[in-house]
């Protein structure tokens, strides 16, 4: 569903992808892992177009986004559903009209069928009841479920977590990824995680693609990452250093 060939991409003088290949397979969850400041998140912009490659291929769906122009860009974003890392609500709105405002933008339905479907989307998340709550009011996991039920209110083909898990402590964390498999499961839809939770997103993810130097040093199963010979992935995944990788 999602392929990058040979895409690289500079901040000035920093290399931050370079020539870089990886196919998201459909309906899978893969999880983009790395050094922290690595460009995962870099990686993770330019599959929706809000960064465009100095040179390469973005595809989706088999179309090639990066020569698009707003209107087919805006196309084919509207395959995609994002939970920012920050769960990007609106203070000033409500978790009602927070989770309302893709429908209120993108559709003409009634506010009845609108009420509907914010109801359903905060119950596939377990946050019926908090409708007239703002931001400020509800914890950190709270708003990032609330931010999911916004992600999921379009059925989105393609759903893309940047750090779905900053910031909460290992109890909701690992409610979050249990909360993860159990849309994906639902929903069927094709899931990028980009993430620092290694190796518990080993449990959650069917594929895992380790960035690093702006190239995939590895991509494959959970299992077959833990069984790598790769000293550098060895290391990495192991938690053995906080630091640039010594083999490499």
């Amino acid at each position: 569903m999602i392929t990058l060939k040979q895409v690289s991409k500079n901040f000035n003088s920093q290399v931050v992808l370079d020539n870089l290949d990886l196919h998201v397979p459909n309906g899978k969850i893969t999880a983009i892992i790395g050094p922290s400041g690595g460009g995962k998140s870099v990686l993770l912009k330019h599959m929706i177009g809000l960064l465009k490659p100095d040179s390469g291929e973005v595809l989706v769906d088999g179309e090639n986004i990066v020569p698009m122009g707003r209107a087919d860009m805006n196309r084919v974003r509207e395959r995609f559903g994002v939970l920012f890392q920050n769960a990007a609500l609106f203070d000033s709105m409500t978790v009602f009209e927070n989770v309302a405002f893709p429908l209120e933008e993108k559709t003409r339905l009634s506010r009845d069928e609108i009420g509907d479907r914010v109801h359903l989307a905060l119950k596939h998340v377990g946050l019926s009841g908090v409708d007239d709550k703002y931001p400020d009011q509800i914890s950190g996991g709270m708003k990032k479920r609330v931010g999911l039920a916004r992600a999921l209110l379009l059925n989105p083909a393609i759903i893309l977590f940047d750090e779905p898990t900053t910031g909460l402590d290992p109890i909701i964390c690992n409610a979050m990824h249990r909360l993860i498999l159990d849309t994906h499961a639902q929903f069927g839809f094709t899931a990028v995680i980009v993430t620092h939770e290694v190796p518990a997103i080993f449990e959650v993810c069917d594929y895992v693609a380790m960035l690093y130097r702006g190239k995939i040093l590895f991509h494959g199963t959970p299992e077959e990452i833990r069984a790598a010979e790769d000293p550098a992935v060895r290391q990495f995944i192991q938690g053995e250093l906080e630091g640039p990788l010594q083999f490499l």
